[in-house]
């Protein structure tokens, strides 16, 4: 009489997670670089509400003009008598030549204007306007 053996193996599959774990940090980390964090450096303006405001993405010039009707063109503070001089210097580095105003809601409309009207004579070929979107 022949005992014959069976050999049982016998497989323990354990679920390594390090894989799974691996790619969830790389997605983590893909959403966070490939998300545009767009934050407009420089003074603290009130801007006003918009339903159909929209965020700019390219290259342009931006004019702050705060609450107390300081006028800014890059952070960088300048009188109203110099801000045709500072745009002239300024918009030929932007490729678009696009003038972007930051003005306080509390800003009267007249200066606004003039801000603008004083971008088209220094070179501007568009103007915008920044807003804030509404809350819904």
């Amino acid at each position: 009489m022949i005992k014959l053996k069976r050999s049982r193996r016998t497989t323990i599959s354990l679920i390594d997670p390090t894989p799974m774990t691996d790619m969830v940090f790389q997605v983590l980390l893909f959403f966070i670089i490939s998300s545009s964090f767009i934050v407009e450096p420089g003074i603290k303006v009130n801007l006003p509400k918009s339903q159909t405001s929209e965020i700019q993405v390219q290259q342009k010039l931006v004019i702050t003009i705060d609450k107390s009707q300081q006028i800014f063109v890059d952070n960088k503070p300048v009188s109203i008598e110099q801000l045709e001089d500072r745009i002239k210097l300024l918009l030929p580095f932007y490729q678009d030549k696009i003038v972007v105003i930051r003005a306080d809601k509390e800003v009267p409309h007249g200066l606004v204007v003039k801000v603008m009207d004083i971008s088209k004579t220094a070179g501007a070929q568009k103007l915008a306007i920044a807003t804030e979107k509404e809350a819904e």
